[in-house]
């Protein structure tokens, strides 16, 4: 390309044109260190030309590669709008244009900080993970028809609807009103009433509503009100609430079309009317959580098992369900807390799909370290305040560290221990995560797979402090914590690909740090709660009834077919304590750890016994301790079982036992002889039997005319 130079081929990673520009060499860019950088990090080859104004006098070079079809990769996202635009007006033809023109910030991340010289091999890996291909998430509909009820105490509610009554049909509800002086004209419907319960999303919000009247139409100097009755029901589409009072839902700020300013300010409640006013139409809402029912351990047999997701979870969007818990995605906002804490994979963070993330880190940090780079340290963010906080750094501070590599997720709280224990397997020295005010009162479940992560590291030899949070609103704190961080020693990077399913790829990493661990031990100890464990089974007092068989939800718990036997596999168990809930004897207990032993891959057998067999006809049907201990319950206790020959039966199996009771005559379906049949004759020769014997008693004669026999 004349603008190359040198008529190479343009840098190309992953199937994508590479465009990167040094913004007006505010960035110390070398293009061939770069490009080398990339060939070892991605694989990359062709030459890279740096751009200075990429989005002004150089324009030029974007258009071409567009108008040539190339699948692109821009390395900025200041201008990302001006390039989409000039790319959907110079193809418009293209296939799929947002799959085409990817882009990446490398100047705030990267470029503009103290150690920007040194940041080729983060620079490198950044390009790699953003030229992946990054699979489309599912979504909802949300429809409103723009009903919409406003929620007050005074006059300020009715002033909210009147500004709102021009773009949405709009109804007054006040709250224990006083002194409301009635509008001059009545507009919109206006009611008094105390909302007892709500429930819904935005488009189907549905409300109960206690002491509810409408309002008086001769009211004069105070608006009065007819006479009120409760229970009233409603539906609409948004609800501003201006009670200043307790949230009608909880976790109100996520609840799409429940808006909740303070009714004291009145920036915060202009904003509101904004807001509501746009909330008429179709909305889609990603879906942002896959759940698979057949996975999840919550319940068995109306026994309560694994319910992390139900306590974590701020919305209310999870509720049981049976054997396993519903997840309603119209609630559901997002926060991932519930795919951070699920053992078994049943509840997965679908933007993207688990498995994307894992891809991405092991690109970002395999590409980092092949690119020269060592020791880094991961950098969890959101893309809201994540990104704000680390333009401020840049912008106005020393920047990040070279080592430091952002990773961006939808929200940081759906992080659990599996990606953490990835991140350290694919070789990062730290993970930090750094949480914002939207954050607040979601965390407990992200704190809960950091003090999983910091256990197993510390268990393993490596130290604590490998995964921590950063809790900070200011820019200059966030930065300090980052170049404080004193250099650690990363793991030996593993190679594996993060094949299966969540817990698949957490041993998987599980098992490179232990193989390269400074302190390897074969059991580590976890604390009470860990998805990760043993049972324990006091076999003196198991019967081998196989309850917990049936009761264990991820078939860690195993039977045989052939002979009374029960097994135990340790990689599936997620210590859900369905089995200990379920045991009849109570002889089950939980034991957090995890054992790193080749023995603990497979089936272990816990308890076998040989059959007991029926006394009648041989045939195996129970164990030798279930039937002991049912003869020694029952035998002599029980009216069936009183006798020897009785209790003998218990001896055999069901068909031996059914037929030895009829054989002695002493079958419990027996009925008894057949009842006579009872005629008139029979009744009327009765009668003359028992008036003969009552004339012999008289001292009558017995002949038909009651006189004497001679």
């Amino acid at each position: 390309m004349s603008f190359q130079g040198k008529g190479l081929e343009a840098m190309k990673i992953n199937g994508r044109t590479v465009l990167v520009c040094d913004c007006a060499h505010s960035m110390a860019l070398d293009g061939k260190a770069l490009a080398r950088a990339c060939g070892a990090a991605a694989g990359a080859e062709g030459d890279l030309s740096v751009a200075t104004q990429l989005c002004r006098t150089q324009l030029d070079r974007f258009e071409a590669r567009v108008a040539e079809g190339a699948h692109l990769l821009v390395a900025c996202t200041q201008e990302a709008p001006l390039f989409a635009e000039i790319a959907a007006q110079d193809n418009p033809n293209a296939d799929n244009p947002d799959a085409a023109l990817a882009f990446t910030n490398i100047r705030e991340r990267a470029g503009w900080s103290e150690e920007g010289a040194l940041a080729g091999p983060k620079i490198a890996a950044l390009l790699a993970e953003a030229a992946m291909d990054i699979p489309p998430t599912g979504t909802i509909t949300l429809a409103s028809e723009g009903t919409a009820l406003v929620y007050g105490t005074d006059e300020r509610a009715i002033e909210v609807a009147r500004q709102l009554s021009g773009s949405l049909d709009v109804t007054v509800l006040l709250k224990s009103p006083k002194d409301v002086a009635p509008p001059r004209v009545m507009d919109m419907p206006v009611f008094k009433g105390t909302i007892r319960t709500a429930k819904g999303w935005l488009g189907n919000f549905e409300i109960v509503v206690d002491d509810y009247a409408p309002a008086l139409p001769a009211s004069r100097a105070v608006l009065g009100f007819e006479q009120p009755r409760h229970g009233a029901a409603s539906r609409c589409d948004v609800i501003v609430d201006l009670t200043g009072g307790a949230p009608l839902f909880p976790a109100h700020g996520k609840r799409d079309g429940y808006l909740r300013p303070d009714p004291d300010s009145p920036a915060a409640v202009a904003k509101a009317v904004f807001e509501a006013a746009d909330l008429i139409g179709e909305f889609e809402k990603p879906r942002y959580i896959d759940f698979k029912a057949d996975l999840c351990a919550h319940s068995r047999s109306r026994k309560t098992g694994c319910t992390r997701c139900l306590e974590v979870c701020p919305t209310g969007a999870i509720t049981p369900n049976g054997d396993h818990v519903a997840i309603d995605p119209h609630i559901c906002a997002g926060c991932g807390s519930c795919a951070s804490v699920c053992p078994t994979g049943a509840s997965t963070y679908a933007l993207p799909p688990l498995q994307t993330v894992y891809e991405r880190l092991r690109t970002l940090l395999s590409s980092y370290a092949k690119a020269g780079g060592t020791e880094p340290v991961l950098l969890v963010h959101d893309p809201r305040h994540g990104d704000e906080m680390i333009s401020l750094i840049a912008r106005h501070g020393r920047g990040l560290p070279a080592r430091v590599l952002p990773f961006a997720v939808n929200e940081v709280t759906q992080l659990g221990f599996d990606v953490f224990a990835a991140a350290l397997a694919y070789g990062a020295a730290r993970v930090r995560v750094l949480v914002g005010p939207g954050n607040a009162g979601e965390t407990a479940g992200l704190a809960s797979q950091i003090g999983l992560a910091e256990t197993a590291m510390s268990g393993l030899g490596y130290g604590s402090g490998r995964v921590s949070i950063i809790d900070a609103q200011d820019p200059d704190a966030v930065a300090a914590e980052l170049w404080d961080l004193p250099r650690q020693g990363a793991p030996a990077p593993g190679t594996f690909l993060p094949m299966g399913g969540k817990r698949t790829v957490t041993m998987l990493a599980l098992r490179h740090l232990h193989k390269v661990a400074p302190e390897p031990v074969e059991v580590l100890p976890l604390p009470p709660g860990a998805p990760f464990g043993r049972v324990q089974v006091m076999t003196e007092g198991c019967t081998l009834c196989l309850s917990c068989v049936g009761a264990c939800p991820t078939g860690a718990l195993l039977d045989n077919a052939d002979k009374p036997m029960l097994s135990f596999s340790q990689d599936a168990c997620v210590q859900c304590g369905l089995c200990k809930t379920t045991c009849p004897e109570k002889v089950i207990a939980l034991v957090p750890e995890i054992d790193f032993r080749d023995s603990a891959r497979g089936a272990k057998v816990l308890k076998e016994e040989e059959p007991f067999c029926c006394v009648k006809c041989g045939k195996p049907f129970a164990t030798k301790s279930s039937i002991d201990k049912i003869v020694a319950v029952l035998a002599g206790r029980h009216a069936m079982f009183a006798t020897p020959e009785a209790a003998e039966r218990m001896r055999m199996c069901g068909d031996c036992r059914v037929v030895d009771q009829f054989e002695r005559g002493d079958s419990p379906f027996a009925l008894g002889a057949p009842r006579t049949p009872r005629t008139t004759e029979d009744y009327l020769r009765e009668r003359e039997l028992a008036q003969n014997a009552q004339n012999a008693q008289n001292g009558k004669g017995g002949g038909p005319d009651g006189g004497s026999v001679h």
